[in-house]
This record gives structure tokens, C-alpha cells and sequence, in this order.
């Protein structure tokens, strides 16, 4: 275990890479920890397979990824809701919901976006709000989280979103439909 969590902790991507693939059904909290931490690895590979690891383990690992949306870290924080929630762990919505006012913008969009992915219910304000978000992002994920869970938008509210951003013009688009 002291071999891979040092191996995780070090500077070489392509071991870090080789490990974190052979993680995916880990039961180990010390070594689940060590992935987590992994979403905050400065290489994005490295991020994928870490995040692809938390994916795929079958074990019961729900508490440790929702313990893990109070990390002071940002990356840690938005890459937690978006595993949970491409894991269908509906449990996490009361604590996702807690940080989609959160003071980063990724934080935000990724956790509207996670929201968005559970078909989370009764989140209609919550949505709505982020569609003035100053953030780009937070509005996308707002829009295609409204999308998906169905929630009524107003002709008014969705004229009021005036944005040249082609992504926003299709999801404004799917919206009215």
C-alpha cells in the first residue's frame, strides 16, 4: 500500500497513469483518498484515469466521494459531484446542492451539471438562478440541466438570456422546445 500511495504521490505521470488503472475496485480508504487527491493532479490524464477509477469501482464508496464535495479544493470539490453523479448516486444531492453557490465558477457549473445529470428534483430556482451566473459555464450547465430535468422555463426568463454564444443559442433553442 505504502508503494502505491507513493507512486500516486510522485511526478512521474505514466506511473501514476499505469497505477491508477489497476485502482478501479479498490475498498482501501487510505488509497480511495489518494485517487480523490488525483483529481487535483496537475497532468488532465492524470485526472481522467483517477477520475475513470472512482467511475468504475463497484465497492460502496458514496460516503468518501460525499465527504470529499467539502474539500477546500476546487478541483476536488467539482470533479467529486460529476463522479457521483455519473455513478447515480442520488443520496449526494442535498450535499451537491450545497456548493452550486460556491465561490468558483467550475465548482458551480460542475455541480448544476451533476444536478442536472441525477435529474435531481425541485431545483427549479436553483437552475434558474444560474442562468444570469457570470460565469459562461454555470449558464451552460444551467440551461442543458434544465433541459434535462424538464423544468418549465418562461418565454420572459428565456428572452432575458440574451448571449452570442453558439452553445447557449442551441441550448436556448432545445429549451423553448
Amino acid at each position: 500500500m505504502d508503494d502505491i500511495i507513493k507512486i500516486l504521490e510522485s511526478e512521474n505521470v505514466q506511473e501514476k497513469i499505469r497505477i491508477l488503472e489497476k485502482l478501479h475496485n479498490t475498498k482501501d480508504l487510505k488509497i480511495l483518498q489518494e485517487i480523490i487527491l488525483r483529481l487535483n493532479d496537475d497532468s488532465v490524464q492524470v485526472r481522467g484515469e483517477a477520475f475513470n477509477a472512482l467511475l468504475l469501482n463497484q465497492n460502496k464508496i458514496s460516503k468518501i466521494l460525499i465527504d470529499n464535495l467539502s474539500s477546500p479544493n476546487k478541483n476536488i470539490k467539482g470533479f467529486t459531484a460529476l463522479v457521483l453523479a455519473n455513478r447515480n448516486e442520488k443520496n449526494a444531492i442535498p450535499e451537491i446542492i450545497k456548493i452550486v453557490n460556491n465561490e468558483h465558477g467550475m465548482v458551480r457549473s460542475c455541480a448544476i451539471g451533476a444536478l442536472g445529470y441525477l435529474k435531481a428534483g425541485k431545483i427549479e430556482e436553483v437552475i434558474i438562478n444560474a442562468f444570469s451566473d457570470s460565469n459562461l459555464d454555470v449558464q451552460k450547465s444551467a440551461l442543458l440541466a434544465a433541459i434535462q430535468t424538464n423544468i418549465f422555463v418562461s418565454k420572459e426568463k428565456i428572452n432575458e438570456i440574451t448571449n452570442n454564444d453558439n452553445q447557449i443559442k442551441n441550448l436556448l433553442t432545445k429549451l423553448k422546445k
